[in-house]
């Protein structure tokens, strides 16, 4: 960003800090779906869903972003196979971020298993 740009330009390169909601769909390795909250704020993730907990950084410039997590069970899944279930996972991701959303592709290593997955997420409140 150039010092002639304006307030309106700064903000679409920004990450906003606030609580996403996210929505990923994995593809390849293991199929499966997820859905939760997410709070971005000054280069850190922290976030859920209903059986796991997110942890990580994230870096942007110019509309772009990238960063990685460190994926953790904490609730049981009671007759359910879950794609991540009983490890700590480290994915890493990239995409486009504009002002109020975002969307990555990004890969996990699940054991052995490399498992791609897509995420969108939506600002829902800034902080």
């Amino acid at each position: 960003m150039s010092a002639g740009d304006g307030a309106e330009t700064g903000e679409e390169a920004r990450v906003i800090n606030g609580l996403y909601i996210f929505d990923i769909e994995m593809r390849d390795g293991k199929r499966g779906q997820a859905r939760g909250v997410v709070v971005l704020s000054d280069g850190r993730i922290m976030g859920g869903d209903s059986f796991f907990y997110y942890t990580g950084s994230y870096t942007f410039r110019n509309g772009k972003w990238r960063g990685d997590m460190i994926v953790n069970q904490h609730t049981e899944a009671v007759g359910r196979t879950l794609a991540f279930g009983g490890r700590e996972v480290t994915c890493g991701f990239s995409g486009d971020y504009s002002a109020g959303g975002a969307e990555v592709e990004g890969m996990a290593l699940v054991g052995k298993t490399t498992v791609t997955f897509t995420a969108r997420l939506t600002l829902k409140d800034a902080m």
